[in-house]
């Protein structure tokens, strides 16, 4: 228990030491010794205390044969610390300042890196995903030749397919509503139209998605439920319509765990179309 002690408290007086080092360094007038300090940390992958002295020294080295790497080293100190958003914009300034520097390609594929890191579950506001989606495809055609190009294609689809979900989150959400607030118009048609158009647009967006069958699904399903909630005048057009969409389904999903259901969905519709 008494060595526990003795040695908690000298961790204690260690980590008060490192603080009250790195303080004297980050209020120093001397910039050389700062910025060598600021290196020695990023080799030992302290990274939040590099980031910390580089961010004051970016400004001061421009100009200087040290400034590319100062910048450089700024945002990937950002990067291992979890900054993402301020990765990404330094690794950003670096390419734009830098176009031919040493660091350009992988300046340039660290902001794909950076939004990748910050894109969000499908559910949330997709804009970091879309932005990464676009540095990656940047990166991709200014450096074709890139080592990293399979690891940035890869990233580019796996991207996408989070979009292809949140479309996917959107036309399921529709349909789950179903009849709810329907009276929104005479043909009780807001919450499965919805879907439909939803997932339609998907399908045109991305034909070659691993989704699509589940998009065809509930195309398929809302336009059945449109026809049985359909007022007269539409109702036989709609009940084609669906039959239509069940025998396209079947073609293309032959099979499906929905093949039952669809065939189903063909018998009432040809029931109420004869009738």
């Amino acid at each position: 228990m008494e060595k526990k002690v003795i040695l908690s408290a000298c961790m204690a007086v260690l980590l008060s030491s490192c603080a009250g080092e790195f303080n004297k360094v980050y209020k120093s007038q001397d910039y050389d010794y700062k910025y060598e300090y600021a290196k020695q940390s990023f080799a030992e992958g302290k990274y939040v205390r590099a980031a910390s002295l580089l961010m004051d020294m970016v400004n001061l080295k421009k100009g200087s044969e040290d400034a590319e790497e100062c910048l450089y080293m700024l945002a990937m100190s950002e990067y291992m610390s979890h900054d993402y958003e301020s990765a990404s914009q330094t690794f950003k300034k670096y390419y734009t300042s830098y176009p031919r520097g040493i660091y350009a390609e992988l300046a340039s594929f660290y902001v794909g890196q950076s939004l990748y890191e910050s894109s969000p579950e499908p559910r949330l506001d997709q804009s970091p995903t879309n932005g990464a989606m676009n540095a990656y495809q940047q990166f991709i055609d200014l450096f074709p030749d890139s080592p990293l190009r399979p690891e940035a294609t890869r990233r580019l689809y796996e991207l996408q397919d989070k979009l292809v979900m949140k479309e996917l989150l959107s036309a399921q959400l529709y349909y789950n509503l179903g009849g709810y607030f329907m009276n929104l118009n005479a043909d009780n048609e807001s919450n499965y139209e919805a879907c439909i158009i939803t997932a339609q647009n998907a399908l045109k967006t991305y034909p070659y998605s691993k989704l699509r069958e589940e998009f065809s699904v509930l195309i398929m399903k809302s336009k059945f439920e449109l026809a049985e909630r359909s007022s007269d005048k539409r109702r036989l057009e709609r009940y084609r319509d669906a039959e239509d969409e069940c025998y396209g389904f079947l073609n293309e999903f032959p099979d499906s765990k929905e093949k039952e259901q669809a065939e189903k969905y063909i018998a009432k519709c040809k029931k109420v179309t004869k009738d």
